[in-house]
């Protein structure tokens, strides 16, 4: 599944195509809005939270509306000149939106819905702040205190829980608990300082946006430490990487670590 700032990319993406355009044409392949038009609303942005994006539309009669798209695991948007041919099979398109200069197609969409921007905050609201949002000192807390909610929890599973941070995946997962020093499956009080942690996943996002890949080693030829590294020598210590489990039952995920690095207990 696509990560915080993978989304974020996703969303400058349709913004450098849409925004400010006039809708000339829409397709919306999902049965609830099959019959919805959305030609002759102006695009304001897409906006980001963690994984969500969040298109913005001004219609015709003024009213603010905006189409709710999610990625999931195999979700993609891509955009290409009116009339190109898609990147991808039109069965699998999900969202089509038009304009003079851009088309945009959202190919195997998890989710599409469309609803007023006011009412963005029914589907947004739960989530945790999101790392590459503003980021204030109250979203900081805000997180801290959620991630510290509940010591005896997992930390991975507590920084894959949307609701407490949102855009931390397994390759932010597995990268900041190896640069925190800290075992992804220990619990959440087993880490020394969860707020450097915090704020070390958001400039590993940050920086990922920055340079269009995740780059945590400053090394192109090998841009993270132990994600999806399993069997080989960890970049630090040439300790073998291991693979395990983290997530809640029936939604695991693998994540990655050094046991030299981040030894299960301190």
């Amino acid at each position: 599944m696509p990560e915080g700032d993978a989304v974020r990319r996703t969303a400058d993406r349709l913004d450098r195509a849409l925004a400010g355009q006039l809708l000339t044409g829409s397709d919306l392949r999902v049965p609830q809005l099959a019959t919805t038009d959305l030609a002759g609303g102006t695009v304001e942005r897409t906006a980001t939270h963690g994984k969500h994006l969040l298109t913005r539309l001004v219609m015709p009669d003024g009213a603010p509306l905006t189409l709710h798209t999610h990625l999931k695991m195999e979700g993609s948007w891509r955009v290409v000149a009116p009339g190109a041919r898609w990147p991808g099979p039109a069965q699998d398109a999900r969202v089509v939106l038009r304009t003079e200069r851009a088309d945009a197609i959202g190919f195997l969409l998890g989710l599409v819905e469309l609803l007023p921007t006011a009412e963005e905050h029914t589907i947004v609201g739960h989530l945790g702040p999101d790392l590459l949002g503003a980021w204030t000192p109250d979203d900081e807390a805000t997180a801290l205190a959620r991630l510290t909610a509940t010591p005896d929890r997992m930390l991975g599973t507590a920084l894959l829980d949307q609701t407490v941070v949102a855009g931390i995946g397994t390759i932010w997962l597995s990268e900041v608990c190896f640069v925190q020093g800290v075992h992804p499956q220990a619990p959440v009080a087993a880490v020394g300082d969860p707020l450097r942690l915090l704020r070390r996943a958001r400039q590993m996002l940050r920086a990922a946006l920055e340079h269009g890949q995740p780059l945590t080693t400053g090394d192109r030829r090998n841009p993270v430490w132990v994600y999806r590294r399993q069997r080989q020598p960890c970049l630090r210590c040439r300790t073998t990487v291991e693979a395990g489990l983290v997530g809640e039952p029936g939604r695991r995920r693998t994540t990655y670590r050094c046991p030299r690095c981040q030894p299960a207990s301190a």
